[in-house]
């Protein structure tokens, strides 16, 4: 999974916020700076999970706070998981 990959879940999940442009460097940006929510969130976990197989669980989900974070979760559990 690419960042390309996490900004279209992001977008096609919870929209993009107007004021925020998730085409510049978000690795370590907070999700709440770029205007995601939990809710948001769990809907990316179960997107990354509909389109990868990769399966994280929620109370570890909601602990990830930045892209690179998320990045690094889906890429463990994939490296886990062969």
């Amino acid at each position: 999974m690419t960042i390309d990959d996490l900004r279209r879940i992001l977008t096609e999940c919870a929209g993009e916020d107007e004021s925020v442009d998730l085409g510049g460097d978000i690795l370590d940006t907070p999700f709440t700076e770029l205007g995601y929510d939990s809710l948001a969130l769990m809907e990316t976990a179960a997107r990354i999970e509909q389109e990868f197989g990769v399966a994280i669980p929620d109370d570890e989900f909601a602990e990830l706070a930045t892209p690179r974070a998320v990045l690094a979760a889906v890429s463990t559990a994939v490296s886990a998981a062969a």
